[in-house]
């Protein structure tokens, strides 16, 4: 017969030592949880933190961007300015009283609207809008302001004169030239230190 060799049982020192090495394990198993979890959520902070910073720089960026738009808004009226009553009389006006920043009131001296340039002489007033880029939008706004002015002229001082429109812009789009002038506006474009103006395709238009 084949002989077979004793089985031995194991002791009570060893199962206690191989369940304290099973509970060392799931206690070290737990920790590298504990571990990963601390730098998930550290990681995900950190990405709140990251989200916040971009959130308050595009805000920083969108105030730069709006207070230089501004800037150019204001330099491109002061350009106009500076040379668009000189311009006008040399295609035969004769303005000699210019008013920037001109506010238009209702009868109740109620603020309705602003003119960014108003040109005057005797029988003849002009509202210029200023752009620094025209769009369509800004010709029917101020399409819509001098419909509004002849609205308003009564007892002004533009009621018995004569009421033409005139838009400007820095960049002016093709489109946009074109609506402007078959509206019956007059397009001052601003390229460098020249100022050109055109007239309304086909007739001056009067308000």
């Amino acid at each position: 017969m084949e002989e077979r060799q004793p089985t031995m049982g194991l002791t009570f020192e060893q199962v206690w030592a191989m369940f304290q090495e099973t509970d060392r394990k799931f206690q070290e198993t737990d920790r590298k949880f504990q571990e990963t979890d601390r730098k998930f959520q550290e990681m995900q902070n950190e990405m709140k933190e990251s989200a916040n910073e971009m959130k308050e720089s595009a805000k920083r960026l969108d105030k730069k961007m709006g207070d230089l738009g501004l800037s150019f808004g204001a330099l491109a009226e002061e350009m106009v300015k500076a040379g668009i009553m000189e311009k006008f009389n040399a295609l035969g006006f004769q303005f000699a009283e210019i008013s920037p920043d001109h506010v238009v009131k209702d009868s109740q001296g109620r603020r309705l609207f602003e003119i960014d340039i108003m040109l005057w002489d005797g029988g003849v007033v002009m509202a210029v809008e200023v752009k620094t880029k025209l769009e369509q939008d800004d010709v029917e706004d101020h399409l819509r302001r001098l419909e509004n002015m002849r609205e308003q002229s009564k007892g002004r001082t533009w009621e018995n004169k004569k009421l033409l429109g005139a838009v400007a812009g820095a960049v002016v789009k093709k489109e946009v030239r074109k609506f402007a002038l078959s509206q019956g506006l007059f397009l001052v474009t601003q390229s460098g230190d020249t100022m050109q103006i055109e007239k309304p395709l086909p007739v001056v238009r009067e308000w």
